[in-house]
């Protein structure tokens, strides 16, 4: 069943349509899987993102933060541009094929790190940017100085990053090493 869109539909969505066309999407591709993409939340480590290629994107469409684009083989992933995820849980809801579910973790599933020679804190300027928008109070600090994150606390969101004024602080997928 195909739904008409109004014309100003169709503009707001241009910045949001996938970089592939989808016949391109649709083809097999025998390209290397790329290791440092960063999937969305709701997806766990047994997702099969080879599905999404039958997707028209729905779960870009519904990301409330534009944050999910879509890669040349149609999966999802997450690009934060100055933004982060609520977790509002859209995208999972809008799935049809159950790659995205709400059964899964609600995390992305990311390390976020923090170059202490870039931080202005680790560098004896206090500073408490990246601590003000993390909702989960996963940045802790010692005293006014020297801030880590608390990996356990931490949803992988991506608040954090738009607001560092030294770009510090940098998002990389964890691997199955990272998590073991």
């Amino acid at each position: 069943m195909s739904k008409k869109m109004d014309r100003r539909g169709f503009l707001k969505a241009l910045p949001f349509l996938p970089k592939a066309t989808l016949e391109e999407i649709k083809e097999e591709k025998t390209e290397e899987v790329k290791k440092d993409i960063i999937r969305p939340p709701y997806s766990g480590e047994i997702s099969d993102f080879s599905i999404c290629r039958e997707c028209e994107g729905s779960c870009v469409l519904a990301c409330e933060e534009k944050i999910l684009f879509r890669d040349i083989d149609g999966s999802p992933y997450v690009s934060f541009n100055g933004k982060g995820c609520t977790f509002c849980k859209k995208c999972a809801e809008s799935c049809e094929f159950g790659v995205l579910s709400l059964e899964k973790e609600e995390g992305i599933n990311v390390e976020v790190v923090i170059d202490k020679n870039r931080c202005l804190a680790w560098n004896g300027t206090m500073c408490f940017s990246c601590k003000e928008p993390c909702l989960e109070n996963a940045i802790k600090f010692q005293g006014l100085f020297n801030p880590k994150v608390s990996l356990d606390l931490c949803t992988g969101c991506g608040f954090c990053l738009s607001v560092c004024p030294s770009g510090a602080i940098y998002i990389k997928p964890k691997t199955e090493v990272d998590n073991g």
